[in-house]
């Protein structure tokens, strides 16, 4: 986090941002310098998109450069990847990345005094988009060791009056990778009509436990379920996001985003990465393979470690987090400190790669530890 213009006029003698702004405490993320670097630092897609996507980005005429984006069949294609009949393109929003859709959600559904129900720790984008509105943030704590699903107390706090405005589900959650079952989802929307329940299943591939495939929006219209293309297809440089939901609800989202927000070499590597799925199951499958090889070595190493969904873990070193992840970073291997947050402080988040990539982890990180020679 950094803080911009905070507590002081922005323009001492001219035009001033809203008091919301003013005090608000941007989301920012150590983005620079990563080039070349072994990525296990944002839970990116490791290896790049698929051939198909380097082709049809390459294949785009120069001329088309200078043409305004054109979205004609890609809400279609995003409905043929998901193999949802009963959904139409009405349902798909699409977006500059879910970054863009979460600042959507909350700049069409979310108002001063309005409340925010969400759990700790979770994606730090959240909170700021909920304080650029000036809402209130009730954040419930994961329980326990193993960083359970707060059930009860989410409960609670939905059936308050007034209702939350919005609760925001991460689901798996990053970074503990909690997962809630799709059907107790559904049960906490069919509960809550008026607030607005978000499901972020931007790591949902490496679990399965979408809420999607017995979704009923027209039961359950308050349902809105966030994808991108970033964590699996490789896209996470050109920013491609979808909101699945409701008609109503994403022609209001639509309503507060410009008409050209996604750019044309989203658009042409999107159609791609969603007709290559093939490529993307490969992805994930070895992601799933490398990350049990992992927990092998963690276990056998008598390393303490978390790991749930998604295609990350949490690991805490025996030494100060930031000194070991500093570290790593000199080996050329990039992994994020979580010293700070609530209840994960002092762990690392390790993103997951191939096997070959977690080997080079796993040897870099075993030396920096002294954990010797292990299998």
């Amino acid at each position: 986090m950094s803080l911009r213009c905070a507590l002081t006029p922005c323009l001492p003698d001219g035009p001033q941002a809203r008091p919301e702004v003013e005090s608000l405490q941007s989301y920012s993320a150590p983005l620079e310098g990563r080039r070349g670097l072994l990525r296990l630092d944002f839970n990116e897609n490791t290896i790049g998109p698929s051939p198909q996507v380097v082709a049809a980005i390459r294949a785009i005429p120069a001329d088309h450069y200078a043409i305004y984006p054109e979205y004609d069949g890609l809400r279609e294609a995003v409905l043929a990847n998901l193999g949802l009949p009963a959904l139409s393109p009405g349902h798909i929003g699409l977006f500059n990345g879910v970054d863009a859709a979460i600042h959507a959600l909350f700049h069409a559904f979310g108002a001063a005094g309005n409340v925010l129900l969400t759990t700790s720790p979770t994606f730090g984008y959240y909170s700021p988009c909920a304080q650029m509105q000036g809402m209130a943030i009730e954040a419930i704590p994961y329980l326990g060791a193993d960083f359970s699903f707060p059930l009860g107390a989410i409960r609670t706090a939905l059936f308050k009056r007034p209702s939350p405005r919005l609760l925001l589900l991460c689901n798996p959650n990053n970074p503990t990778g909690t997962r809630l079952a799709p059907e107790l989802i559904l049960e906490l929307a069919a509960a809550a009509p008026a607030t607005l329940v978000v499901v972020d299943e931007l790591y949902e591939a490496f679990t399965g436990d979408s809420v999607l495939p017995s979704a009923d929006f027209s039961a359950t219209p308050n349902l809105l379920v966030l994808r991108s293309l970033a964590k699996t297809a490789g896209l996470a440089g050109l920013r491609i996001g979808f909101a699945i939901g409701a008609k109503a609800v994403v022609d209001r989202l639509s309503r507060v985003t410009g008409p050209y927000d996604i750019n044309s070499f989203a658009v042409t590597a999107s159609r791609a990465a969603l007709a290559d799925q093939a490529f993307t199951d490969a992805y994930v499958a070895e992601v799933l393979r490398s990350r049990s090889w992992l927990l092998e070595q963690l276990r056998g190493g008598a390393v303490r470690h978390h790991a749930a969904g998604g295609n990350y873990l949490l690991i805490w070193p025996s030494r100060p987090v930031q000194a070991v992840e500093a570290e790593l970073r000199a080996t050329g291997i990039l992994v994020r400190s979580m010293a700070g947050k609530p209840l994960i402080d002092g762990s690392l988040r390790v993103s997951i790669g191939t096997k070959e990539q977690m080997e080079h982890f796993w040897t870099a990180y075993r030396e920096i530890e002294n954990l010797g020679s292990l299998a």
